[in-house]
C-alpha cells in the first residue's frame, strides 16, 4: 500500500472537520472491512484516513427508544445490533438478516454507518432498513440533517452524502404491529453477496393489507421500492394470489442489471418468485411482529 497519514480525533465534530470536500482521497475509517480491502487491492489510495475509533462512545451505542424504535450510533458494530435483546424481540427481521450478513468476524468489526455509507447494492441491511422506513442523521460542519434511507442511496456505490458529511446515527421507527421479512438468493454460500435481496413490510388489519412496502436489492443498482407491487397489494386480502400478483408486478417494473451473479432475465425471474415468497414468510407465524 502507498503510505498515508492517519488522524485520530477525539470527537465526532473534529473528525468531520478533518474531511476536505476538495480532496476525495481523505476518508473516514471505522471498522474498515471494505476500505482496507480496497486499499490492499489498490482500488483506493488515501492521502489521509480519519479514524473514528476514539470519538464519543455514544456513537457506538444501541438503544430502543421509548416509542419502541431503534436508535443506533453510526459506530455501533453490526454484531451488537444482531445480539441486542430488545432488537431480537421487537425487530426479529433485523436479527435474522444480520445472522446471514457476511460472517461473524466481519459483523464484529463492521459498523452501521460504514455499512450504509459504502452503498454496495448487494448489502443485506439497506433493503431491510428501507422496508422498515428507517433514516439516518448526517453530520457536517454546517450542522445536521435527517436523510430517509430511500434518499441515502444515489446509485451504484453512491450516496447523497456530501464529501464533508458523515452518518452519525441510524433511526428505525416503531413498527406498531407491522410484519416484515427478508429473503436473499445467493449463487454460492448463504453468506455470499446475493443475486437478489427482497425485503417486505406489511400493515394488515382483519386479513386485508392496509399498506405494503416491497424492496428489491442486488438485482438493481440500489435498494428500490417496488411501487407497482405495493399498489397491487394495498387493499388485497392476504393470499397466495395477491402475493403472486405482487411478484409479477415487481418483476415487470424492476430495472434489473446483469453481473457475475446472474443475467437480467434470470434475476427478473428471481424477483417474480421471491417477492411472493417474502410476502408469505412475513405473514406466516414466524414473520408476525417483526
Amino acid at each position: 500500500m502507498i503510505p498515508f497519514e492517519l488522524s485520530e480525533p477525539d470527537t465526532f465534530a473534529e473528525a468531520v472537520s478533518l474531511l476536505d470536500p476538495e480532496d476525495p482521497t481523505i476518508r473516514p475509517i471505522a471498522g474498515g472491512t471494505a476500505l482496507m480491502l480496497m486499499m490492499k487491492s489498490n482500488v483506493f489510495s488515501p492521502s489521509r484516513l480519519v479514524s473514528l475509533r476514539g470519538v464519543e462512545t455514544r456513537y457506538s451505542e444501541v438503544d430502543l427508544t421509548p416509542e419502541g424504535g431503534i436508535r443506533a450510533g453510526a459506530l455501533a458494530r453490526l454484531g451488537t445490533l444482531e445480539r441486542h435483546a430488545g432488537i431480537v424481540g421487537a425487530f426479529p427481521v433485523l436479527a435474522d438478516t444480520l445472522r446471514i450478513l457476511s460472517n461473524v468476524r466481519v459483523r464484529n468489526v463492521a459498523t452501521v454507518g460504514g455499512n450504509l455509507a459504502h452503498a454496495d447494492p448487494h448489502m443485506d441491511l439497506p433493503p431491510v432498513l428501507l422496508a422498515l422506513d428507517a433514516s439516518v442523521t448526517a453530520i457536517s460542519p454546517s450542522g445536521q440533517r435527517m436523510i430517509p434511507i430511500g434518499d441515502l442511496f444515489a446509485g451504484y456505490y453512491e450516496t447523497s452524502l456530501a464529501p464533508d458529511e458523515l452518518i452519525g446515527e441510524l433511526s428505525v421507527p416503531a413498527q406498531n404491529g407491522r410484519v416484515s421479512a427478508y429473503i436473499k438468493c445467493t449463487t454460492r454460500s448463504a453468506h455470499d453477496w446475493p443475486a437478489l435481496g427482497v425485503a417486505v413490510s406489511l400493515d394488515i388489519a382483519e386479513g386485508t393489507i392496509v399498506d405494503a412496502r416491497v424492496v428489491v436489492s442486488a438485482a438493481v443498482e440500489k435498494p428500490t421500492r417496488m411501487q407497482d407491487a405495493e399498489i397491487a397489494l394495498k387493499g388485497a386480502s392476504v393470499s397466495e394470489a395477491a402475493f403472486r400478483a405482487a411478484g409479477e408486478a415487481a418483476a415487470v417494473a424492476a430495472d434489473v442489471i446483469s453481473d457475475v451473479r446472474g443475467s437480467a432475465p434470470y434475476k427478473r425471474q428471481l424477483i417474480r418468485v421471491n417477492v411472493a415468497r417474502a410476502l408469505a414468510k412475513a405473514t406466516s407465524s414466524g414473520g408476525m411482529g417483526s
